[in-house]
This record gives C-alpha cells, sequence and structure tokens, in this order.
C-alpha cells in the first residue's frame, strides 16, 4: 500500500474510533460513511463495514445487529479517551490559540500545546480535501485602530502574576508607572486578568486599599508571588467592573452625551451605535446626537480622532475639555 494511503486508512480509523457512541443504538456504517465524507475521507460504505470489522478484533465494540441497519457502539462503560480532533475542533483551537496564551497559567497554556500542534496537522494534512480546513485562509481580523505591535513583558512576570491569581495569593512587584522614573514597589491583591488589544492588564488592589485599579503587565519589571491570601473586595465581579468601562481608562461615570455629528458620521453610527439608548436627529440639515456614555479617556480619544466630523454639546465639562485639548494641538501645529 502506498504511504500516503496508509496515512489516510490510520487517519480514517482514527476518526472512526472516536465517532463510535458509548451506549446503544450506536451509529450505522452509512451515518460514519457521509460523516467522513463531510470531514473530507474519500470512503465508501463497505470501506467503513470492513474498517468497523477489523476495529472489532482489537476493541471493546458491539455491533448492534438486533435491527436493521446495524448500529457500532462502545461495550457498556467502555469510557475511550482519544486525541483525535475534527477540522472543526481543530480550527477552533487555531483560532482562540493566541488570545488564551496571556490568559491561563502557562503549566495550564503548556498541558494543551501538544493539542495546538495536533489542530495545526489536522488542518495542514486534510487542507486538500476538505474546505472547511482551507476556511482560516480566508478570514482575518483586523483591528479597527492603529495595530500595535504587543509590548515585552519581563520573563517570568506573567507565570508569577498567573499563579498568584490562581492561588488567591498576594503579590510584591515592582512597578514602573509612565510618569515615573522609577519603579514603585507595591503589595497586590491579583483579582483578575484582561486582555486588550495587544495588552494584558492585571486587575487588583493595592495594600489595604479597597479601590480596584488596572496594570499593565508589560510594566510590571518585578513580580513575586507572597503566601497571605489576597483580599477580594465584597461583591467584585470581573464582568461588572468591565461593563462599567475601567478598560476604558477614567473614572467611568455615567454621562448625557450631547454632539452634532456629519452626515456620515450619523449613518456610520446608526450601523453600530454607541449605545442602547443611542438616537440621531436631523433638524434643519444637522444631525443631533444623544446617548448614555462613561466618561472615560477612551471617549475623548473617540471624539478627538473624529475631529471635524463631531462637535460636543453637553455635558459643559467634557465639552471645554475637549476644547482645550484642540486649542493646545493647534498651538503645536501653529493654528493660532
Amino acid at each position: 500500500m502506498p504511504t500516503k494511503s496508509r496515512h489516510d486508512a490510520i487517519s480514517r480509523v482514527l476518526e472512526i474510533l472516536k465517532r463510535i457512541p458509548t451506549r446503544s443504538p450506536g451509529v450505522t456504517a452509512r451515518e460514519m460513511m457521509l460523516w467522513l465524507q463531510d470531514e473530507g475521507y474519500e470512503c465508501s460504505k463497505r470501506t467503513v463495514e470492513r474498517d468497523l470489522d477489523g476495529l472489532r478484533e482489537q476493541f471493546p465494540l458491539i455491533c448492534n445487529d438486533k435491527s436493521i441497519p446495524f448500529g457500532w457502539h462502545w461495550v457498556p462503560g467502555f469510557a475511550p479517551d482519544l486525541p483525535a480532533l475534527t477540522v472543526a475542533d481543530a480550527m477552533s483551537l487555531h483560532l482562540v490559540e493566541n488570545l488564551l496564551h496571556p490568559l491561563l497559567p502557562e503549566a495550564i497554556f503548556e498541558s494543551l500545546r501538544p493539542r495546538f500542534l495536533q489542530a495545526h496537522k489536522k488542518l495542514a494534512t486534510m487542507a486538500e480535501k476538505n474546505p472547511n480546513a482551507r476556511w482560516l485562509d480566508k478570514v482575518r481580523y483586523v483591528s479597527p485602530s492603529l495595530p500595535l505591535l504587543p509590548p515585552k513583558i519581563t520573563e517570568g512576570v506573567l507565570e508569577t502574576v498567573q499563579d498568584a491569581l490562581l492561588a488567591d495569593r498576594q503579590l510584591e512587584v515592582a512597578y514602573q508607572r509612565p510618569d515615573a522614573e522609577e519603579p514603585q514597589s507595591l503589595r497586590i491583591h491579583p483579582l483578575g486578568l484582561v486582555q486588550q488589544g495587544p495588552v494584558t492588564y492585571l486587575v487588583a488592589t493595592v495594600f489595604d486599599y479597597t479601590d480596584v485599579r488596572i496594570f499593565a503587565v508589560h510594566r510590571i519589571h518585578e513580580a513575586k508571588g507572597l503566601t497571605e491570601p489576597a483580599k477580594r473586595p465584597e461583591s467584585f465581579l470581573l464582568d461588572d467592573y468591565i461593563s462599567h468601562g475601567a478598560l476604558q481608562f477614567g473614572g467611568g461615570t455615567a454621562i448625557k452625551f450631547k454632539a452634532f455629528v456629519s452626515e456620515y458620521l450619523a449613518k456610520m453610527l446608526t450601523e453600530t451605535p454607541l449605545s442602547e439608548d443611542m438616537k440621531i436627529a436631523e433638524k434643519s440639515g444637522e444631525f443631533v446626537l444623544t446617548c448614555t456614555l462613561a466618561d472615560t479617556w477612551q471617549l475623548q480619544w473617540w471624539i478627538l480622532a473624529w475631529g471635524e466630523e463631531i462637535t460636543v454639546l453637553a455635558p459643559k465639562g467634557l465639552r471645554k475639555t475637549i476644547t482645550d485639548r484642540i486649542r493646545r494641538a493647534g498651538v503645536n501645529y501653529d493654528l493660532e
């Protein structure tokens, strides 16, 4: 048998073993054939029947021949643990691999590495036969903002942070604030890790304070796990913390936002609204936007990015902040 044919046969048999159910009435040879064909294997019903007959000699399989068509299943009580992957499994693993790395403890991620490698091999092997395996070559995610390279994290820091978070233990870190000349020694109570674009943030409290803060992991120069248990603020939920705008930077206080917007921006926001209560009203050729938003730095960055397409009307404090920033920018460009 040619090498390629032998490889295909072995791969097909592994897929069959994984697909066999653990209980009656089992799976029929025809059902198995259709599933294999969907996965990209060229086989007939007779081929599957021969495979199943051969496997019954090596594995605890039962052929339920009480009714036609016959169904195949494992001997009751037998729980197979087979490493085979479907194409769908392989695609899912490939998509989440990079996302999971900073969020999983290193030991857990390393335990998954063989599955990630298996997923790569599965997609490469099935690419010629199964169009699903080529799907990842045809789709991409592009950031809506200017793409940034991920910052470098000091070796060992992420693993130490993950271990402390997993064990609910305190951390002692040397944290370098962007506006400080030297790192600051902090005793941190880790509460969660959040990935925002290329940056990994640690959500935590500091010393005996109860206000929750965020720390960019790449700004932690040194990290040491401590034995003392971390203190968790009462009723703290990571999802609630994020939903209130914490990762948009700023206090996150809800404001009633109002602004003139251009016709083009009005159309864009109609397609992708800023909030559930957003409204855009047209009056005398002008478009007035109203909505409830969190008062954050990210909102200011968004307003400034749209330039002449938007004019803030309310609240007055935000309008003044934007006016001052535009005026200072004008000085930089000799516009005053």
